[in-house]
């Protein structure tokens, strides 16, 4: 099967429809789309944990003003760590994924954001989202997601609550009117 379209550095937009599913009312930004499936994280699900405590769970030192709220990227590895950051500053395990964006999981990043020294921006989220191949494709056949171009604004500075509402609108698209129900001619 050949891949029509790579979605890489776009965001994935939960149609209304999966309102009971896990991924209901979620924005996934994709950081990896090929023949193998795909990779990304949701960027509109904080968590009741806080990055201080997340770093002073590790064991390291924040010495920046860490308000921020680590995310919940997904249902996959929740154990696990992912740093999106713009890349401003680069890291020896960090991978650049388009647009100034970069992904990382190494404690080395953490340790600098910790100490004030990291990137400008950045979103720290436990697990992923991840879809065998031919599985994403499945599901937007079925309408269960809108896509669109990412973009760092809508990434780093828009607020968690309006993110999907953004997304849409750069496609022209009110979300909040739009029908659960699918249509098909």
């Amino acid at each position: 099967m050949a891949l029509e379209t790579c979605l890489k550095h776009h965001f994935l937009l939960a149609m209304p429809g999966l309102t009971a599913d896990y991924f209901g009312n979620s924005i996934t930004y994709i950081a990896e789309h090929n023949e193998d499936g795909a990779l990304g994280f949701m960027v509109n699900r904080p968590l009741a944990l806080k990055l201080a405590d997340l770093l002073g769970q590790l064991g390291i030192e924040a010495k920046a003003d860490l308000d921020a709220s680590v995310l919940e990227g997904g249902p996959v590895k929740t154990e696990r760590g992912f740093i999106l950051h713009s890349d401003d500053a680069r890291f020896d395990t960090s991978v650049s994924l388009s647009d100034g964006i970069m992904l990382s999981t190494a404690r080395q990043t953490l340790e600098a954001i910790g100490a004030g020294e990291g990137p400008a921006q950045f979103l720290v989220a436990l697990g992923y989202a991840g879809w065998e191949g031919g599985q994403l494709e499945r599901e937007l056949a079925e309408n269960a997601w809108l896509t669109c171009p990412a973009s760092k604004e809508i990434l780093f500075e828009v607020p968690f609550e309006s993110r999907i509402e953004r997304a849409a609108q750069s496609l022209g698209i009110d979300f909040r009117l739009m029908s659960s129900q699918a249509g098909h001619a």
